[in-house]
């Protein structure tokens, strides 16, 4: 009896380098496709900071009217968490166009902020007419 003597390899088991470097860049190929629809829909709902920031500008400048008869010809006069920066501190409001009649506030993306890369919105803004409120740049905007 003798021993056959075997040249062949005993088959392996695991990954090649090359295999793990075509997973891996179909990893990256997904994941930059998808990169920048995450990041849009981020932007979107840091939207709200924006306008949850106007609504309760709306709601205290129509408690100062209801009070004094006029609008609030500045933040500062108006009460209700209502002040220059929104609450998570993504955008500066600015109260403006102060009238007997109405008002305009607006939100601007604060410049070393995060919602600074939202091009589509970079700011939002709520005018008061006659108390019929119109809100710009478009319904988009405002998540509607």
């Amino acid at each position: 009896m003798g021993y056959a003597l075997s040249l062949s390899h005993p088959p392996r088991r695991g990954v090649t380098l090359v295999e793990l470097a075509i997973a891996m860049s179909i990893v990256v190929l997904m994941a930059s496709m998808a990169w920048p629809s995450y990041q849009a829909r981020l932007a979107k709902v840091r939207r709200q900071d924006a306008v949850l920031a106007l609504t309760q500008v709306q709601t205290a400048q129509e408690m100062f009217r209801a009070h004094h008869g006029l609008y609030a010809a500045s933040l500062s006069q108006l009460r209700g968490g209502v002040g220059p920066v929104s609450p998570q501190g993504l955008y500066d409001i600015v109260l403006e166009n102060v009238g007997a009649e109405g008002y305009g506030v607006v939100a601007r993306a604060r410049a070393d902020g995060q919602q600074a890369r939202d091009l589509d919105c970079p700011w939002l803004a709520l005018r008061v007419d006659q108390g019929v409120p119109e809100l710009t740049p478009s319904r988009s905007c405002w998540n509607q």
